[in-house]
Formats: C-alpha cells, sequence, structure tokens
C-alpha cells in the first residue's frame, strides 16, 4: 500500500474532522462532574455524605456535591435507569440534604443546532473531497464545466515551420491559415471566408501534432491545446460545458487558433454507441458543430484538428463550413525523409562516411517518428560502445531495431534450428531474386530479432505509391519462398512459416475481394466497409455476398496461394546449388549484406514470365500448361549429417476442385 498516497488523500482529511467533532462533543458535554456507579452514588445518599442533590430527568442524571472534598473533587455523578427512579427519589428523600433541586432540562439549544448541523457539514466534506479529488486538487472543485486547454504562452519553447520536413503540402496549407489570422483584411477584400477549421489526418508518427506546434509557434495568436479525451467525463452535460467555455474564452482573445488533437475520441459518428448511441459523447459533439458553424460568423477563430482515423468522424463534422481544409500528411517520400533525416540529426556527431540520402532509401514507408527513433537509436548504440561518432554500423543496426526489434543475443540456437532458418531465410531471399517483378533483396540474418528467428529484407529502390497484379503474385512467392525450402530441403515443415503463410493469405485475399484480381469473381468489391463501431475493429465487418460465392472466394485464395506454392518450388530447385551456397553462407557469417548477396546471385535463373492476364478470360487456371518442373542433381554438403536431402521432395499431390463453369461464355 502507498502511504505517502493515502496521506494525501481525503480519508486523513475526514478522519480528522470526525476526532475534531468527538472531542467538541465531549468538551460541550462535560461539566466538572466526577461518573459513578449508581451503587455508589445511593450508597453516599445512605451514609449521609451528600450535600446537595439536583435531579436531571430529561438524562436520567443525579449530579452530587459531597460534604468532603475527596482526591478527585466534591462533584460526583451517576445515571439511573427509569426503572429504578422511584428508589433513587426515596434514597434522596431519606438522607440528610441541604439542598434539594429538580431539573426539567429541555437541552442545550447550541448543542441541539451541532447536532444537527454537524452530520451534514460531515458529508458534505466527504462529497467535496471526492470531488476534488477527481478534478486533480481543490482549486478544481465544482469547476467541471471549464475547458481543459491549455493555452501557449510566449514564453514557452517554439516549434516553427523550419523545424518540420517531408510535408510540403501540408506546411503550405497552414502557412495560409497563418496568414489568414494576420492580415485577414486581404482575404476579405476579395470576397473570401476565413476557413472555420483545418483537419491533419493520417497514419500515425506523421507529424501532425508537431504540424499544430509549428502553427502555434509561427502564428503570434492565442493557442489553445487540448486532447478530444478532455471533453467527455462521467458527469453529464461536463462535456458541452466544456466546449462552450472553450470557445467563449477563444472568441474573447480572438483571432486565436483552438488545437484538438485525437478528435475522433469525442467525433465519432453519432449513434455508432452500444444501445443506439452515447448521449454525453454525442451531446458534447453537437455542441461542437453548433460552435464550429453557429450564427455569429463574425468570430476569428479557427480549429485545428488531429487524426488518425478519419474515416469514423461524424459526416456533419467533415462537411464544408466546419472543417474546410483536409489535409492528408502521410509517410514522407524519399526526399522527404532525407529532410527529415537532416532535422533530427542537427546536434548528433555524425561520421564522414554517413550519407543520410542512403539511409533515406534503405527506410521506405518510415514515418517521421521512425526516422527520429532510428537516429536516437543510432545515438544510444553510440554511447553505449564509448563511441565518439556515429557511424554507418550503428545506424544500420538502429534500422533494424526499429523494424524488427532488439538482437536476442542470449538465445541460443541449436544447430540443426540455425540449419533450418538458414535455408528459410535462403529459400525467401531466393525466390525474392528469381522473380521479375520483386525489389532487391538487401540483407539476410538468421540471428533472432523480436519474435523472429531470423529475417530477409527486401527494400524497394524507388517510392511506390501503386502495386500492380504480378509484383503481388511475386509477394505471395516469395512469401512461400521459406515454407518451400523446408519442404525441398527436409521433407518436415516447421512452424517458422506461419506468419508467412498469414500475411501470403491475408495479401491473397485482398487481390480476391478488394482489388478485383481474381477473373473468376470480377472486379467486385465484396465486404461490407461500414462496421458497427461498438462490436470491435474484428467483429464489426458484415459480409454482404452468398455462401456460394464465399466458397468461390475461399477455391480463388487457395488457387493463389498454391501456385505461389508452385512457383516457388520451380524457382528452388531450379537454383538449388545457389540456395545450399547460400545457406552455408549464412551458416559461416549469419547476416548477409546486398553486396554479399549479388555475389552468390549471380547466376540465378529467373522464373518464366506468367501468361498476359486479362480480366475477361474465364478459363479455369488449371487448364493452362503447367510449368515444367526440372530435376536437381545430388549436391554433397560434408558437414549436413544427413539433415538434408539432395534429392528434391516429391510434389505433394493436390486434389483439384471442379471449377464451376461460367453462366455466359466469354465472346
Amino acid at each position: 500500500m502507498d502511504f505517502k498516497k493515502l496521506l494525501r488523500g481525503p480519508l486523513v482529511y475526514i478522519l480528522l474532522a470526525v476526532i475534531v467533532v468527538s472531542v467538541g462533543f465531549s468538551l460541550l458535554s462535560g461539566n466538572g462532574f466526577r461518573e459513578v456507579s449508581t451503587s455508589e452514588g445511593l450508597e453516599m445518599l445512605s451514609d449521609n455524605e451528600v450535600e446537595s442533590a439536583t435531579v436531571i430527568d430529561a438524562d436520567q442524571r443525579v449530579d452530587l456535591v459531597l460534604t468532603q472534598d475527596g482526591d478527585e473533587g466534591n462533584q460526583v455523578q451517576f445515571h439511573y435507569a427509569t426503572a429504578r427512579g422511584e428508589e433513587v427519589i426515596n434514597a434522596i428523600n431519606d438522607s440528610q440534604l441541604n439542598t434539594f433541586d429538580d431539573e426539567v432540562s429541555t437541552g442545550n439549544w447550541f448543542t441541539s443546532i451541532l447536532g444537527f448541523v454537524i452530520p451534514f457539514a460531515i458529508i458534505g466534506l466527504i462529497f467535496w473531497f471526492l470531488l476534488s479529488s477527481m478534478q486533480g486538487g481543490g482549486n478544481r472543485v465544482m469547476q467541471f464545466g471549464k475547458s481543459k486547454a491549455k493555452l501557449v504562452s510566449k514564453e514557452s519553447p517554439k516549434v516553427t515551420f523550419d523545424d518540420v520536413a517531408g510535408a510540403d503540402e501540408a506546411i503550405e496549407e497552414l502557412e495560409e491559415i497563418k496568414d489568414f489570422l494576420k492580415e485577414p483584411a486581404k482575404f476579405q477584400a476579395v470576397g473570401a471566408r476565413i476557413p472555420k477549421g483545418v483537419l491533419l489526418y493520417g497514419p500515425p508518427g506523421t507529424g501532425k501534432t508537431l504540424l499544430a506546434r509549428a502553427v502555434a509557434g509561427e502564428a503570434n495568436v492565442p493557442f489553445y491545446s487540448i486532447s478530444g479525451s478532455d471533453f467527455v467525463e462521467m458527469f453529464v452535460g461536463v462535456g458541452a460545458s466544456r466546449v462552450r467555455d472553450l470557445f467563449k474564452e477563444a472568441k474573447e482573445n480572438s483571432p486565436a487558433i483552438i488545437f484538438v488533437d485525437e478528435i475522433d475520441a469525442v467525433g465519432r459518428h453519432r449513434g455508432s454507441g452500444s444501445g443506439g448511441g452515447h448521449d454525453e459523447r454525442e451531446q458534447t459533439l453537437n455542441q461542437l458543430l453548433v460552435e464550429m458553424d453557429g450564427f455569429d460568423v463574425k468570430t476569428n477563430v479557427i480549429l485545428i484538428a488531429a487524426t488518425n482515423r478519419p474515416d469514423i468522424l461524424d459526416p456533419a463534422l467533415l462537411r464544408p463550413g466546419r472543417f474546410d481544409r483536409q489535409i492528408g500528411v502521410d509517410a514522407p517520400d524519399m526526399l522527404g525523409r532525407k529532410k527529415i533525416l537532416e532535422v533530427h540529426g542537427k546536434g548528433k556527431p555524425l561520421a564522414a562516411g554517413v550519407d543520410l540520402e542512403v539511409l533515406a532509401r534503405k527506410t521506405p514507408g518510415f514515418t517521421g517518428a521512425d526516422l527520429a527513433s532510428v537516429l536516437n537509436e543510432a545515438a544510444l548504440l553510440t554511447a553505449r560502445s564509448n563511441a565518439q561518432l556515429i557511424d554507418n554500423r550503428a545506424l544500420d543496426e538502429a534500422v533494424d531495431r526499429v523494424m524488427s526489434g532488439p538482437q536476442r543475443r542470449t538465445r541460443v540456437m541449436r544447430d540443426q534450428e540455425k540449419l533450418i532458418t538458414a535455408y528459410h531465410e535462403g529459400g525467401h531471399a531466393l525466390v525474392a531474386t528469381a522473380m521479375n517483378n520483386t525489389d532487391p533483396v538487401t540483407k539476410i540474418t538468421i540471428l533472432p530479432r523480436g519474435r523472429a528467428l531470423g529475417y530477409t529484407m527486401v527494400m524497394p529502390v524507388e517510392d511506390r505509391y501503386s502495386v500492380s497484379r504480378n509484383e503481388l503474385l511475386d509477394q505471395l512467392a516469395y512469401a512461400m519462398g521459406g515454407r518451400v525450402a523446408e519442404e525441398i530441403v527436409f521433407h518436415d515443415p516447421t512452424t517458422g512459416a506461419s506468419n508467412d503463410i498469414e500475411k501470403a493469405t491475408s495479401t491473397a485475399r485482398k487481390m480476391v475481394t478488394e482489388f478485383g484480381m481474381s477473373a473468376n469473381i470480377g472486379s467486385v468489391k465484396l465486404g461490407s466497409g461500414n462496421s458497427e463501431m461498438f462490436l470491435g475493429r474484428d467483429m464489426g465487418s458484415q459480409r454482404d455476398y452468398s455462401e456460394r460465392l464465399s466458397e468461390q472466394v475461399d477455391a480463388e485464395v487457395r488457387e493463389l496461394i498454391e501456385n505461389a506454392h508452385d512457383e516457388a518450388w520451380n524457382v528452388l530447385n531450379e537454383n538449388r546449388d545457389i540456395l545450399d551456397a547460400l545457406a552455408l553462407e549464412l551458416l559461416e557469417k549469419e547476416t548477409l549484406d546486398q553486396t554479399q548477396l549479388a555475389a552468390i546471385f549471380a547466376d540465378v535463373k529467373k522464373l518464366t514470365p506468367r501468361p498476359q492476364w486479362l480480366s475477361s478470360d474465364r478459363r479455369p487456371v488449371s487448364d493452362r500448361p503447367p510449368i515444367p518442373m526440372p530435376e536437381k542433381a545430388p549436391i554433397d554438403l560434408g558437414a549436413t549429417d544427413g539433415a538434408i536431402d539432395s534429392e528434391p521432395a516429391p510434389k505433394p499431390t493436390r486434389v483439384t476442385r471442379p471449377r464451376r463453369a461460367p453462366d455466359i461464355a466469354p465472346a
């Protein structure tokens, strides 16, 4: 238990309040009389030790003043039960008393008021502390409706557009927003209306929040920053109140900019909650819609929002008049990656041989956050090795760390597992090299890294924004290359190809159901993109096609995978000697770079080009002539101890499912 946290909590104050109240009651109720038992009091009366007695009927108490002072004074009191009241009165009457009084008490009015007020005060105090603990301090009590937005002050470190690279189009659009705020008259003179909102959308790590911080640094106007999740609380109406308070404060200090990060937390499509909707979130969204496009058209407040899920935002939020500008911030291209590396490389001691352009070519698909992590990891590795300059070795290791995780040096693999891994990765690399539409293989390693026992790096030489059918078929083939190599060499495949099979199946299913690359299914989008949000990402999609078509889809996907398996089989048997040489080289060196691979793959026999594919070609694939499977001469590897079969494994027999004839014959 965290005692420090407990001491800072409301429980301590509640206990102190109870103690203070108890002590107060004891002081108020105390009158200087010493309490004795009933029998002792009656005995004092019978022994004539009492000078005076007072009977308080309301409390059923008798106050006695003794004739002689004792060690603890001469004032005592005792209480009696109702049944013994007559006995007490008789004892008083029989005693020789100088004074005898009866007191019919109506109670102390002050004590009565305290007894009524204090319980409510304690309950209010408990409620007050509970609310203050949930709101982050006593200064936030009962201020749920106040905005939590942070005002970026002029003293805070500024980020400018010079610190942002790889997003030139987004910077251009945001610079125009800055000009709107600085010189609104120039645009109003030609009838232009200042945009109400700008939505930045794109994958995580592409720099959306950084762009908003750059706008705050460039614009000399108040900049309010808040997260979408800060609007919604457990109390109904708080979110809408905070939206009103935020825009009220921004309008009072206009021109101003409001930045809402992760707006999908509050701007999700209405009616998507469980049971028909989430009233609190939808009330917050409704208030946001009103504030963005209300009756007041003269307010000079611009809302900038960022999200990586624009598909789930409410359509009313995306229409012109609210988010007039929707700027996509995607992963940077090669030139953008180079600029990002230059920005993050400032202040880092790079060795003379480091070329950031080469590093940019090695990192296709990396976001700005990934590239920043690469340089940071390289700096950490350099410091760990007590070096002074960041060299290419550290950068290569940093790229591998960001892509696949740190190397697992403590994992000790058996020789047989190393051999299987070498052939598995060699199968991937060899098939990728033998294809006609794949990117070059730049690296192979059998060192465990992350969750993988080894990996093959296939990197494009240039940025691509679309992929052809033949390129996807090549990806399927070299994804199956590792599994096929295990079948050919060891006749006993392992579980190491599970991720390859998963990726190949996913790609093949997308080719059939999304990309229209199946002649039998046709160019039809199968599966509804509309999903129920409250069911989750994986359960939300709906199948809008029949069971019969579903069987055809499964057959087409299986056909694509089996054809890829056949192509990998033919390539590996055709180049078996190269596969064996590659495996032995991997066992010796564990990691091979592009230069070493180029020497090994110099004589690779390429796959025969595939027949031209036409969408109107409805012939079953099984009617086409099969690709011949040449026999492979045996190769003696010496130190394999019989673990490798030099003869090609027999091709597994497959049962070909009958294909349904087309309803309409091709013209």
